[in-house]
Formats: structure tokens, C-alpha cells, sequence
């Protein structure tokens, strides 16, 4: 443990909690020394976690669906019981 540290940091609760539960944000010291409203750090805190949810599951809709791999099976299968018949 460091001592004479402090750190001000966000926990996000997440959109979706399949991928996470919260995400927490470390604030650099800087960020309180301006005019900043915590509401507007806040917001733009679940809007990164937003975004974070948003793109890994474009990323887990893109693999491969039930559908499509019965249908390749399938289609193998024909292709096989084909060249055996050729045979």
C-alpha cells in the first residue's frame, strides 16, 4: 500500500451485465482543478462504459450462428453422400 495517495475515481454500473458488473474509472488529478461539473464526468463516464457494451457485442453477434453451422454441416454431408455415389 503507498501511502499519502489519493485518487478520486467513478464506478459505472454496467448496461449490460453479461460483460461486466461495473466499470470504475481512475480521474487524473487535473480534473477537478477546472470548472468541470462531476455530473458532466460522470455522464461521459457511462457513455465510454456505454460504448465499451455496444462494441463487444457487435463483436459477439458477428461469430458464427447455430443456423449457419447446422446449414454447412448439411451441405457437407451432401457433398459427401455425391462423391460417394460418383465412387
Amino acid at each position: 500500500m503507498i501511502k499519502g495517495m489519493s485518487r478520486r475515481v467513478i464506478m459505472v454500473q454496467s448496461p449490460d451485465p453479461e460483460l461486466f458488473e461495473n466499470a470504475i474509472f481512475i480521474l487524473k488529478n487535473e480534473a477537478f482543478l477546472k470548472e468541470t461539473d462531476p455530473n458532466d464526468i460522470l455522464k461521459q463516464a457511462q457513455q465510454i462504459a456505454d460504448e465499451y457494451v455496444r462494441t463487444n457485442l457487435e463483436k459477439k453477434k458477428t461469430r458464427f450462428s447455430p443456423l449457419l453451422c447446422v446449414s454447412a454441416g448439411a451441405v457437407g454431408g451432401i457433398l459427401l453422400g455425391l462423391l460417394w455415389l460418383l465412387i
